[in-house]
């Protein structure tokens, strides 16, 4: 199945959080410029059309430090032991070490 994206997502191994939303650590799965997709160990209380804070921390090969992102819940899928989550990016308070981490990663991926 071919994906529909305005921007290409790319592979991650970043640590997610979502302050006030569950405890333990997240999977990003993968992040473009407008969007990423959050992996969790349980299942979380994620609500539909909803404004989240989340704080990325890169893998450490990438040499780039923590950063939040503002995103918007598109999609949730939920599964007995996990769920992940499908957000649209809206704004980044530390846009140069977002666009660097997907700058890294699209260096990576080629």
């Amino acid at each position: 199945m071919q994906e529909k994206r305005k921007s290409i997502r790319y592979r991650t191994q970043a640590q997610a959080k979502i302050p006030g939303v569950f405890n333990g650590d997240a999977l990003l799965k993968d992040i473009s410029v407008t969007g990423c997709c959050v992996e969790c160990m349980s299942r979380v209380n994620i609500l539909p059309d909803t404004q989240y804070t989340i704080q990325v921390i890169p893998e450490p090969d990438s040499q780039i430090g923590k950063f939040e992102v503002l995103a918007q819940s598109r999609w949730i899928h939920a599964r007995e032991d996990a769920c992940e989550i499908g957000l649209i990016i809206l704004e980044s308070p530390k846009g140069k070490q977002f666009q660097r981490y997907v700058d890294y990663l699209a260096w990576r991926a080629s």
